[in-house]
């Protein structure tokens, strides 16, 4: 055991999801955040817990032949990126690592995955950003959570996000600032702005400003509209979402527009996509691309298919795919998505499409007593991976293959391994890096029915 406050003289020998760095003292592991494989440093004991422990670096004894310069004045505070103390392509290996390792110890597959997707832009790439509001010593201050807490890492540039969301954001907190706009007290619940919330359609260019207040208005709205507008052309789109709730959710459920359209449109794979505040989308869109195009691709679409799409969302995957099938069906149990996808549906022209609100079960239920059966499935569930009463629901349908997306590779192991017992086999995955610098990884997965 080792005792708190010890300083130990360790060397890295992996990194974990979360960032930490994984040395061993006498068999006995130690956490070690912002560190490298490869590093010996002196390590203080800062926290024990039965079967390991967490420390920090006292002093870096030698670095690491994989160590970089962060590039950032917050890294270490902030809580977005993780691993941008090392080398690019030593996280690409980390991050197929990670994926292959639960695969394999997880979900008991022996499939070895292919080589990780990419397309090699790491700064820049988001397309969305959530920026929390506070006041601190009389400024207004915005910038990004520190890890496990509510403590903002001041910061107008993230290295991550597009430099005109910078300019937007010190145009906005420098107006809140000189018109004495009230800023939300998370501990008082007063105060009126809570966050603001950047959108960018790289494809069209188009920029959604989104206000996220707790009250249904803002003092000097439309002086702010004009401010904004007058500076940022881009601009096509001012909302106000509205969030009374005493929460950390950041976004509520009603939005107003106070300039422009409730929306604006992006494109993805050849699909026009109509985007608002509460829509999901993939903030690396050059990286989506390749992640759809990779499901399509394991799909195996001839044209004569029909394809069913779970968690549809704004319909962005079945769409893309919507000129490989003979019918496309999507499912989703937010009604308001379900209206996206079939707005976007509309905007493309494309007719073999349907969407309808209902879970997993329930659309399997409806599908067999329409007679349709589909022959190939798409499922993107959300971190936590699917329910068994979903996998199950899908094993009902019998499709030929299901394609699994997942934002969760140790969930989507889980959920393979059921697939698995359930008369299905996994033939492929793949790891694509939608968040470069960052501990997340997208995998895809393909699984087809056995032959009983």
């Amino acid at each position: 055991m080792v005792q708190k406050n010890e300083i130990l003289e360790l060397e890295i020998v992996d990194i974990t999801e979360e960032g930490n760095g994984v040395a061993k003292h006498d068999g006995f592991a130690v956490f070690i955040p912002n560190t490298a494989v490869g590093d010996r440093a002196q390590v203080r004991i800062v926290k024990v817990l039965s079967s390991y422990a967490f420390g920090r670096v006292e002093r870096l004894i030698s670095p690491s032949k994989d160590r970089t310069d962060p590039g950032c004045a917050v890294f270490g505070r902030c809580g977005g990126c993780t691993l941008r103390h090392i080398g690019y392509e030593t996280e690409l290996q980390l991050k197929y690592k990670w994926v292959a390792n639960h695969l394999r110890r997880i979900g008991g597959i022996e499939v070895v995955p292919e080589p990780i997707l990419h397309t090699g832009r790491t700064a820049g790439y988001r397309n969305k950003a959530q920026y929390p509001v506070r006041v601190e010593d009389g400024r207004v201050m915005t910038g990004f959570f520190a890890k496990r807490s509510h403590r903002i890492a001041a910061s107008d540039l993230c290295d991550l996000q597009p430099a005109l969301f910078e300019d937007i954001l010190k145009e906005i907190r420098t107006f809140a600032e000189k018109q004495k706009i009230p800023v939300y007290d998370e501990q008082t619940h007063r105060g009126c702005l809570r966050h603001i919330y950047l959108r960018l359609a790289e494809k069209t260019g188009q920029v959604m400003v989104c206000l996220v207040l707790s009250g249904k208005g803002m003092p000097k709205e439309k002086l702010l509209v004009k401010r904004l507008t007058a500076r940022f052309p881009q601009i096509h789109s001012i909302m106000v979402n509205v969030n009374q709730k005493k929460t950390n959710v950041i976004l509520g459920d009603s939005c107003r527009t106070i300039y422009g359209a409730d929306y604006i449109v992006d494109e993805l794979c050849g699909v026009k996509l109509c985007l608002s505040p509460l829509t999901f989308y993939q903030v690396n869109r050059d990286a989506a691309e390749l992640l759809y195009r990779q499901a399509q691709e394991y799909a195996q679409l001839t044209g004569e298919e029909t394809l069913l799409d779970l968690y549809c969302g704004a319909g962005s995957i079945g769409l893309s795919m919507a000129h490989r099938v003979k019918k496309l069906i999507g499912v989703e149990v937010v009604e308001a998505a379900v209206e996206n996808a079939r707005q976007n549906a509309k905007l493309n022209g494309i007719g073999n499409a349907r969407f309808f609100c209902a879970d997993a079960s329930s659309a399997a239920k409806r599908l067999a007593e329409e007679g349709t059966k589909p022959d190939v499935v798409i499922v993107d569930p959300p971190r936590k991976g699917c329910d068994k009463s979903v996998i199950e629901s899908i094993v009902r349908m019998a499709p030929k293959r299901v394609v699994m997306i997942s934002c969760n590779s140790a969930t989507a192991a889980r959920d393979c391994r059921a697939f698995e017992e359930m008369g299905y086999q996994v033939i492929k995955a793949r790891p694509v890096d939608l968040f470069p610098r960052t501990g997340h990884v997208e995998c895809v997965v393909l699984l087809t029915k056995t032959e009983k």
